[in-house]
This record gives C-alpha cells, structure tokens and sequence, in this order.
C-alpha cells in the first residue's frame, strides 16, 4: 500500500472528493478507482501544477488527475496515462511533460499543441538534429518545456513571452519545435509557475534567463531589467557544489553543499510573495538562516510551490514557509509564515530512515510520500548509489583534477573479466572531463547507451550484453576470488559470511535502511542466522546474488516455514520476484 500525505488546495482538480476545498493538516491520500489496482504499485515520484497532478509508479507507469473543467466526465479522474516506460514526469501551470526510460520525451499543453492542447506529442523527436534526439531530463516551467540531451545540450520549447527560452521575446514570442539554447550543461532548473530557467554547466558556472520584476534571477540589485532575454551568467553564486534549484513565480532557491559536504539553502526574491524565509527583499543568493537548522542537521531535500517552500532535514523535521492560503504549509492553519516554521511530522511508516520520504510541492498544494529505492532495477539503484562515497572503493581522476569514485567489485565484472580494462578505463578518464566521466559509468553501470561518441571509445573494454543481475550470478560463483572484497558480515553457527553491502541493499529493506540511513552508524555489523538451516541459508545466499532458487535443490515445507519468518523479519518481500513466490512456485511444481 502506497503512503502518500496530502493538504493544501483541493480543487482544481479535486483530488480527494469528500474532503473541505482546503486541507490544512497532512491527511491520508488514496486513489479513487480502487478497481484499476494502480494504489498497490509503489509511487516513484508526484508532480503537481494548478491544474493536474500526475503520479508515476516504479513499474514505469502513470495516472493524472485533471481540473474537471477540461473533462466531459468528472468520473474520469483519475485516467490512465497510455505511455509505457516512464521515468519521470514534470507539470507546469499550462503544460506536461512525459519522459521514457528510452530517452523520449512526450508532451501536451496549450503552447505545445495549440491544436489540440489535451493530445500527448512526442516533442523530442522535432529536434532537427537527429543525433540530439536522446533526452536526459525534462523540466517544465510556466508555459514552456526544457530539454537535456544525451549530448548535455538544452532545449525550449513553448512560450517565449518572458525570454525564458533566452532569445529576445519582442521578436520571437513563442515556438512549437524545440530550439537549441545552451551546448554543454550538466543540469536545467525550472518551477511549475516560474517563467525563468537556470543551467548549470560542467564546471559548475550557472546561467539564467526570463522574468526578473523580482529579482528572482539573483543577479545583484543592479540588474533590475523585468525581462532577461538571453542567457546571462551569475557571478555571486555563493561557494559550493549546487544541488538542486527550484523556482516559484517571483523567487528561486537553491540547495549548495560546501567541502564539508554542509548543506544550506539560499534564496532570491521579493518576499511580499513569498517563498523566501525571510522578510526582506534580496536580489541574489542569500542564506536561509534559522535556528531549526541544528549544527548536526543535513538538509535531505525541498520543494518549491508557486508561492511556499517546504524542506525535509536529517533529523526527521519538515520546515516550511511562504504563502499558506491554501493550507499548504500543513500546519493547521492559512497564516502567511515570512520565516521558517517547523511542521509537525505525522507519524509516518519508517520514521528511522526519513531518507525514504519525498515532499513534492505543487502549485499551492503539497504531498509527502514514501518511495526507497527500487527493488526490482538493480541498474537504477546502482547508478544513485554510484556517487555514495561509503560504497566506492576506486578512484579515477578527470583531466581536470577531479576524483570520480566507483565500484571496484561491479567494474570487475562489467569490464569483460580482464584486470587490465580497468587501468584502460583509468586512462580512457584521464582524459575526460568530470561530466564526461559520468556518462562513461552511467553507461557501464545502466546497460544503457547515453552517448554514442564515448561508447565508442569504452566498448572494447565494456561488456554491455550483460545485465546486472547476470553480473550479481557472476560475482557469486567466483565468491572464493572476490573474499577480500566484500564487507559485512552474516554469521551463523559459529561461521561468518561475507557480503557486499551494496548487494543487500539491493535486495532488503532493512539492510537498505541500515547502511543508507543519515543517522545510522554505516560500520560492518554482524547479524546473527543461526534459526536457519544449511539448505535455507543456500536458498537464501544464492537469491541474494542472482534473484532466483538454484534448480536442485528440493523445497520442503520446513524451508518455506524457515525462510517465509526470515522474509518478514528482513524485509526481503519487495524484489520482483520476491523470494516466497520463488519457493512457493517451486513447491508446488515439485509436488
């Protein structure tokens, strides 16, 4: 059952039919059409405009709830999304924007299909360069749509009218095809009522353009122009790595993390709107400063609205300002909160791991939900655990200086089985930039490729045939070679066991849990098996690695009974398929 929190607007559409117009206390959010079986799938991401919400499944699939004035049946919320394979979705006030795991990108909304506003069109693939036609990621402002290619090259499409697509908007109001707008970025930034856009290069040099009556681009007091028509770069960006920028109507904000990996919001803006946490007007990136921000707290995430802000800490506390008219701050009442507040938590389903909850803000409503990492995508887990420090243990320097970390024991086993590939691939990245770098281990890591001129430099060393979970099946047969290099350690009747941790992330939730938790001690821990016999704990290792039962070995009741407490206890029930219905099917077909 999927755990999903909602409050603020309830209209337009309404999401949760016999509940009041405006919700002002976390409540409880269920799907209305119980018969489409869509609330069993787990919830991969929630996006909210002013007029739809859209929620994304981790099976690929969506559904939409629209404003009942563009439908003839307000039955049919919610509806269907007949798109396969998604991998994110992105709303703004008058747009859509579907991406597929294949790198197209599908879109609908007054300025992208004039013609027929409520039609999904495939917009990727009106690229006149055929090559540029893979996209990335997709970001959805106000009235237009940005694009990240394969090729790190930036896209817009839609409206123009405030020069969010960088070009003089006098002259060239709006488009239909997607025009180039920037060549090597890294990242786009938008917001869901936000007629700006920033990009961010590889060498971390940021850009902007679009409304700024507010100063909402954080140019400096000087720069007061109501429109930036092209593309200008930000010289006071405060020192540190940017992690994310989401903007409201008149103001942005942005997450930056120092050399201490430290992590602190600033923020730009008029606040007589607000969505600042702070009462005074700043024109460029100002630090967000308040005491609910404790010296051992670490900011997880946040999430922007039109006009509010709410932020998730390490230390399990939601904090949240900016305009409350609606109840989207969640804290009972419709007060505007200029300054930071911090906003009572409901009890939620795994409160020691906060890690797993997402805030999603709308347009002038909010959702929390749980959504941990997949179970059933080794490919996509490995890629977000490709950067955690605590789960690398090779370094690659760029031809700038930079470290890149990965996985010794997963490049092993991709790099055809030759130790010599990985001193090819120290060179091959000796070579490239930092962003290039990425693309090679997303690459390696996803059996995807993203970038057909640096595949062509890696697929003699690389093994993309391969998948994953063969990869896993590989590493377990040749365990004895590979001893040294696994870290934790399971012991029963007196022997230990040991396994990478990045495999058993992968396959439970409690040792996910245990090593991905922001306050939790990462150290080797020891858990004791000794309740299961020899061949239930050989059933149990061998799924560990591959995700299956290895075909001689007999099922008896004994084991499913064994190992069916084992599958509670661990939470191992969340890959697909989980281990139960593995001894189940095989009992059955034995007897």
């Amino acid at each position: 059952m999927n755990e999903i929190l909602f409050f603020g607007s309830n209209k337009y559409p309404k999401l949760i039919k016999n509940e009041p117009d405006k919700i002002t206390k976390p409540i409880q959010f269920k799907f209305e059409n119980e018969n489409e079986n869509e609330n069993e799938k787990q919830i991969k991401q929630i996006s909210s405009g002013s007029f739809s919400t859209i929620f994304l499944f981790k099976n690929g699939k969506a559904i939409e709830y629209l404003n009942e004035n563009y439908l003839e049946d307000s039955n049919q919320n919610p509806s269907k999304i007949q798109i396969e394979n998604i991998q994110k979705v992105t709303v703004g006030f008058s747009n859509e924007a579907i991406l597929t795991k294949e790198g197209n990108v599908f879109a609908k909304g007054r300025y992208i299909n004039s013609n027929n506003p409520n039609q999904f069109i495939n917009i990727s693939s009106l690229i006149e360069d055929k090559n540029d036609r893979i996209i990335q990621d997709v970001v959805s402002g106000d009235s237009s749509i940005y694009l990240l290619t394969s090729n790190q090259n930036v896209y817009g499409i839609g409206s123009n009218e405030n020069g969010q697509l960088g070009f003089d908007s006098e002259t060239f109001y709006e488009t239909k095809k997607p025009i180039l707008m920037m060549k090597n970025v890294s990242k786009i930034f938008s917001g869901n009522s936000a007629y700006h856009v920033f990009l961010l290069n590889s060498n971390q040099e940021l850009f902007v353009c679009g409304y700024n009556r507010y100063g909402q681009l954080g140019l400096g007091e000087s720069r007061k122009e109501t429109k930036i028509k092209k593309l200008t770069k930000i010289q006071n960006i405060p020192k540190g790595k940017i992690i994310d920028i989401q903007c409201g109507f008149s103001f942005s904000v942005t997450l930056i993390e120092n050399e201490d990996e430290k992590r602190k919001l600033y923020s730009c803006g008029d606040y007589k709107f607000n969505g600042l946490g702070k009462n005074e007007n700043t024109y460029e990136f100002t630090e967000i400063k308040s005491s609910l921000f404790e010296n051992d707290d670490n900011i997880l995430e946040f999430s922007v609205g039109h006009a509010h802000t709410l932020i998730l800490t390490s230390n399990s506390k939601m904090i949240g300002f900016g305009n409350n008219y609606y109840g989207q701050l969640g804290n009972e009442d419709t007060q505007l909160q200029c300054n930071p507040i911090q906003i009572e938590l409901p009890k939620l389903r795994f409160n020691e791991n906060i890690s797993n909850y997402h805030i999603s803000c709308g347009y002038s409503r909010s959702f929390i939900y749980y959504s941990p990492l997949s179970f059933s995508n080794l490919e996509e887990d490995l890629i977000k655990l490709f950067e955690r420090k605590e789960f690398c243990d090779i370094s690659f320097k760029t031809k700038n200086g930079e470290i890149i970390k990965a996985h010794k024991l997963i490049l092993k086993y991709r790099l055809n089985q030759n130790q010599n590939q990985i001193e090819k691939l120290q060179e091959i990245i000796s070579k490239k930039s930092i962003k290039e770098s990425n693309q090679i281990f997303e690459m390696i890591y996803s059996n995807r490729i993203i970038n057909p001129k640096l595949y062509f430099e890696i697929k003699e060393i690389i093994n993309l045939n391969e998948k994953i979970e063969e990869t896993m099946k590989r590493i377990y047969l040749n365990e004895n070679e590979n001893e040294n290099e696994k870290d934790f350690i399971i012991e029963r009747k007196e022997k230990q066991y040991k396994f990478p941790k990045l495999i058993l992330i992968m396959r439970s939730e409690l040792y996910r849990g245990m090593f991905l938790s922001v306050t939790n001690d990462t150290s080797n821990k020891v858990t004791d098996y000794s309740e299961l016999s020899n061949k239930s704990f050989q059933i149990f290792e061998y799924w560990i690695y591959s995700n299956q039962i290895k075909d001689e070995i007999q099922i008896t009741q004994q084991i499913i009974d064994e190992l069916e407490t084992g599958i509670d206890y661990f939470q191992l029930n969340q890959t697909n398929p989980n281990l139960f219905d593995l001894l189940i099917n095989k009992f059955n077909n034995q007897n």
